[in-house]
């Protein structure tokens, strides 16, 4: 696809990344097939396709509307078009660009900018955990959209204090600890088994995705930077062998850190660093796998696993967990059909998209619970959350599962 990028876009890092990008494009139009967006709506510009033609007006000089706006708004930026492509088109870096420059031109409704600023301020806040034990104390009496918000109180149980030679970081993130802190302990306890220390820096926090996506992106990046000082010192003195994620969507973005700060030099070659040093958490499996063969004791009931799109899209990895789960004697299997499909969580969009992210959701949960499993799997805190809210099947983290596992 050619463009003529409009003369303030010219000689700008985002102007040639972006043009880049479009230059792949080739109108195909195999991303509509997978779009999720595109499934509800059957809009053209609802898809990417369709989103990819509003920003290459933009691009090349046209004024954005409102409308430009609440179309780039509804994708959920799953990047499922991303593993449809045939050219290798990075549709996530260049609607963040599209976004940007759209959020910058068009001005916002009051109560959309107040409840984004909500979120960006609130959720990677030291002032969430203690509200939302708040709210876990008198959830019962909570509306039900709130209430389907606000996971049941959940301890965390022990965290392991072994040492061992082998050491990795984790990232705790901003909402999980407080959500769902036995996700952070049971990855300690798994990796304890299997002769891993996981070691958490207190000064690292929300990984930058919140206010990166809300169009905050000088914001996210400051978090990045905060993030890369607090891991470097250990990483510098090569004491980590990686960098640990067990949320799929703080994953996705770390391991991007060097693309996105490449343009820092006080930053670029850190944050490169930081990306190559990054592991999902399924990336251990392997070294799992080996080091626990013979110890776990596995349930006998069925699981259905939903790989989040930040896992399957973002990440590029599949499979692995069903595989080497499997492989310790785990009865765990894909839905049978639109496994790549998202949940609707998708970060903050269950907040402001409603609408689309519960039929999304609802969707989903038909095709994990068509085969009547016991218990539903993810790798992601938001997609955990999201599913449990409509459905009475528990829904944990295959993490759980296994610690749970090791335990009996």
């Amino acid at each position: 696809m050619q463009t003529h990028l409009a003369p303030e876009f010219q000689d700008t890092p985002e102007g040639r990344e972006a043009e880049a990008i479009l230059r792949k494009c080739v109108h195909c139009g195999f991303c509509t097939a997978t779009c999720p967006t595109y499934q509800l709506l059957g809009d053209e510009l609802d898809g990417p396709r369709g989103r990819i033609y509003l920003m290459k007006q933009v691009l090349e000089g046209a004024e954005p509307t409102r409308k430009t706006q609440l179309h780039l708004d509804r994708c959920l930026t799953c990047r499922n078009c991303e593993s449809t492509c045939p050219s290798g088109v990075q549709y996530g870096h260049l609607v963040d660009i599209g976004r940007k420059i759209v959020e910058a031109k068009v001005p916002r409704p009051a109560g959309e900018r107040v409840l984004r600023w909500a979120l960006k301020q609130g959720l990677p806040s030291p002032l969430f955990a203690p509200a939302m034990k708040l709210g876990q104390a008198v959830r019962g009496l909570l509306p039900a959209k709130l209430q389907a918000k606000v996971p049941p109180k959940q301890a965390a149980g022990s965290w392991p204090t072994r040492t061992h030679a082998r050491k990795v970081l984790m990232l705790a993130g901003c909402v999980q600890p407080a959500m769902m802190p036995n996700i952070n302990s049971a990855t300690a306890r798994v990796l304890d088994a299997a002769g891993i220390q996981t070691l958490v820096a207190p000064e690292a926090g929300c990984c930058g995705a919140v206010r990166f996506h809300l169009n905050d992106q000088e914001g996210g990046l400051a978090q990045m930077r905060a993030n890369i000082d607090a891991w470097w010192p250990l990483v510098e003195q090569g004491q980590v062998e990686a960098i640990v994620m067990n949320a799929s969507g703080c994953g996705v973005t770390v391991k991007e850190y060097g693309h996105l700060l490449q343009h820092d030099p006080a930053y670029a070659a850190k944050a490169r660093r930081i990306g190559e040093l990054t592991r999902d958490l399924s990336e251990l499996l392997p070294d799992l796998v080996a080091a626990l063969r013979g110890r776990v004791k596995a349930p006998a009931g069925r699981v259905v696993f939903h790989p989040p799109c930040t896992l399957q899209h973002g990440q590029q990895l599949r499979g692995g967990v069903e595989k080497h789960l499997g492989e310790l004697g785990f009865e765990l299997r894909l839905a049978a059909s639109e496994s790549h499909l998202c949940c609707g969580s998708a970060g903050t969009y269950s907040v402001l998209q409603p609408e689309l992210s519960l039929q999304l959701r609802d969707r989903k949960l038909a095709q994990l619970q068509a085969s009547q499993p016991e218990c539903i799997a993810s790798a992601n805190i938001g997609c955990i959350t999201h599913l449990q809210s409509g459905t009475d099947t528990p829904v944990r983290h295959w993490v759980e599962l296994l610690d749970q596992a090791l335990a009996g």
